[in-house]
């Protein structure tokens, strides 16, 4: 990458840092084209050189702010019992150090603009679907750690202090334990 494709993604960012900013402060119909450019230090067609409009500009913040979401769900590792609490703290960590692109996402689903209610509805669904995963997951983990616990490691206390078990009538009796 030569310096001026870098300075040109780094305009592109500040150009997307803006418009987070302004879409938060004013909405998306108050904010316009020409205040993104003036809040960066550019001029409104070098906006549209990367956005080809209001819509394309605002949709790109949301896909950078969907994509900070998931990279900050999928970076949580902690053991199943503090996945709810560390994943929480995951979302309140990007609320403060991404404020206004997480409020915009959660503000997006108000916006009667088409294009930006289908957008939100699939990368809602995404994030749902990507969370309930990992806690699926963690719940098949922690069953499969109880089976074993209670399959074989218990059994074998028992049976060495109460006699015999019948292992497969204790694993069908759990269920979805």
């Amino acid at each position: 990458m030569t310096p001026k494709d870098d300075a040109s993604l780094n305009r592109k960012e500040q150009i997307l840092d803006a418009a987070a900013s302004l879409f938060a402060q004013s909405g998306y119909y108050k904010t316009t084209t020409a205040d993104v450019a003036r809040a960066v230090g550019v001029t409104q067609p070098y906006v549209f050189h990367f956005f080809k409009s209001k819509e394309s500009l605002y949709l790109a913040v949301l896909e950078r702010a969907y994509r900070r979401i998931l990279h900050a769900f999928d970076a949580v590792n902690a053991p199943p019992e503090r996945l709810q609490e560390t994943m929480g703290k995951a979302f309140v960590d990007l609320l403060i150090s991404h404020r206004d692109e997480i409020l915009l996402v959660m503000m997006c689903y108000t916006t009667p603009e088409t294009a930006v209610r289908d957008y939100t509805r699939r990368e809602f669904e995404a994030i749902f679907e990507r969370v309930k995963t990992r806690f699926e997951q963690t719940a098949a983990c922690v069953q499969s750690t109880k089976r074993i616990f209670i399959g074989i490691a218990l059994p074998n206390d028992i049976n060495v202090t109460h006699g015999n078990i019948n292992r497969p009538a204790l694993l069908d009796g759990l269920g979805n334990f």
